[in-house]
């Protein structure tokens, strides 16, 4: 049983079930830093479970076999995603391991799909007991492909600041803990960057508005956070001035 699971997924209004949300966050944490990005969901109408996990001491392939078990009974129709950091990871694993999930839509925020910079210095200078068992799988660059049908997005910061400042030739920009090349892969359905640094994302109403903008596939009604009906899956690029000429 972990500490703190919050699930209000199985909530109606009316008869009709809304969508939910999962969120999972990222190494060293936990699912307590992503409760203002919950709170922002569940304004904007979606329920919610917030998984909570060992990223330390279990694997994310571990850790997505528990999240499946988790979902298995909910009564839920489309289930989104909303991964920080290795969370994203943890979420890649368990569309691999179980690919029978419902639809949905998965956004990332500084998931070092290309693998970690900073994991890898720690690894080979003797400090990996620092990442424990976050490089089994994920952190060192060897995550499984994402060849699920349900589209990707993968949000980056490019604000840097943050522990990553401890490892020199970190490539640039990143967003003090990820490089914005490690948070792109094959596969990905959008990407872009936002002027955020890694935690600040868990802040940040920008990249909340981004998410919903891309779990709002085909709303009843636009979602009030980012204002939008857009029918397609793509993340809605706000800061027009980072987009490459």
């Amino acid at each position: 049983m972990h500490p703190y699971q919050n699930t209000n997924a199985g909530e109606s209004i009316m008869g009709v079930q809304r969508e939910t949300v999962v969120l999972v966050h990222g190494l060293y944490v936990h699912g307590l830093w992503m409760r203002l990005l919950e709170y922002w969901l569940e304004e904007a109408g979606y329920h919610t479970v917030n998984y909570s996990y060992p990223s330390i001491t279990r694997s994310p392939a571990e850790n997505a076999d528990d999240l499946h078990a988790l979902l298995k009974p909910l009564d839920t129709p489309i289930i989104h995603f909303l991964g920080h950091s290795m969370g994203g990871l943890v979420v890649r694993y368990l569309f691999h391991y179980y690919p029978e999930q419902r639809p949905g839509h998965i956004v990332t925020l500084g998931t070092p799909h290309q693998g970690s910079y900073a994991a890898r210095i720690m690894h080979d200078s003797g400090l990996g007991l620092f990442v424990g068992r976050g490089l089994e799988g994920g952190l060192m660059g060897d995550a499984p492909a994402w060849v699920a049908p349900n589209p990707i997005g993968s949000i980056a910061g490019t604000l840097n600041i943050g522990l990553g400042l401890l490892f020199p030739g970190m490539p640039a920009p990143s967003d003090g803990m990820i490089a914005v090349v490690e948070t792109q892969f094959p596969g990905m359905t959008d990407h872009i960057c936002l002027p955020v640094s890694h935690m600040q994302m868990l802040v940040d109403p920008t990249t909340i508005a981004q998410s919903c903008a891309f779990f709002c596939h085909r709303p009843v009604s636009p979602c009030p956070l980012c204002a939008t009906g857009r029918g397609d899956a793509k993340l809605t690029l706000i800061f027009q001035a980072l987009t490459p000429n």
